[in-house]
């Protein structure tokens, strides 16, 4: 078994592999994890391995814990990954985009895939069929959308994100959601046409906190998947225990 661990700015996602299978997953409040949690998961299954992904500093006793039980990969950006890395600046690129990219060599292989990730912003990485990462896109997501539009106007209120009912908004509210929501489809759904044009055969996928939401609305030959950046880390996981 596989213990995957990604932590987020807000919340720490816990997942249990068996080789390609996602056995459980478990989502807790960033400042309410702890290494109790590690020791829980431990005691009630078997962990083989174990990887971490983090964008938020892990406390030192929850990697002690988890280095005393098991055998632990910190993911960085020299971690060996199952594709060639061919961004300009290798050491920005963000631990959950290497996930991402992962996640689709080995899923798809010898295909051009894209990954959009809609989550706090919304990235696009592209993998070609050859298995090379040549980079993607980043723009803001659904809800710095919404804060932007309250916190750079003297008037314009704070919204929640809604589904616009119509395209044309006739109150000040139903106008922020359509201009906010399908400026976001079209966005994803132009730089997929752009993609699709010079690679036909381009498999799309749709990932992130936002994805449901989204998914709704977009072409349904993209496909949804909430848990492609796990997936991604057990693909990693899983190539560095036969390096």
């Amino acid at each position: 078994m596989n213990l995957i661990i990604d932590v987020g700015n807000s919340f720490v996602k816990l997942a249990v592999f068996e080789q390609d299978s996602l056995m459980d997953k478990k989502i807790v409040p960033l400042q309410e994890f702890s290494e109790k949690n590690i020791a829980h998961i431990v005691s009630d299954v078997k962990i083989d391995a174990c990887i971490v992904s983090s964008v938020a500093n892990l406390e030192d006793n929850v990697l002690q814990t988890l280095t005393e039980k098991v055998s632990v990969l910190v993911l960085n950006q020299i971690t060996p990954v199952p594709f060639k890395n061919l961004y300009a600046t290798p050491q920005t690129l963000g631990i959950d985009r290497i996930a991402l990219v992962s996640a689709a060599t080995i899923q798809y292989p010898k295909i051009p895939v894209l990954v959009i990730d809609a989550g706090t912003c919304i990235t696009y990485d592209f993998v070609n069929a050859h298995a090379e990462y040549l980079g993607g896109a980043i723009s803001p997501g659904l809800n710095m959308r919404y804060k932007a539009l309250h916190d750079y106007t003297d008037k314009l209120p704070l919204l929640e994100a809604e589904q616009p009912l119509r395209l044309t908004g006739h109150s000040t509210a139903s106008s922020i959601h359509s201009g906010v929501v399908y400026g976001i489809l079209n966005e994803i759904g132009g730089i997929v046409d752009n993609y699709q044009s010079k690679y036909p055969d381009l498999t799309i996928i749709l990932t992130g906190g936002d994805a449901n939401f989204l998914s709704k609305q977009l072409k349904s030959s993209i496909f949804a998947n909430s848990n492609f950046l796990l997936e991604g880390l057990n693909s990693i996981l899983q190539f560095n225990s036969h390096e």
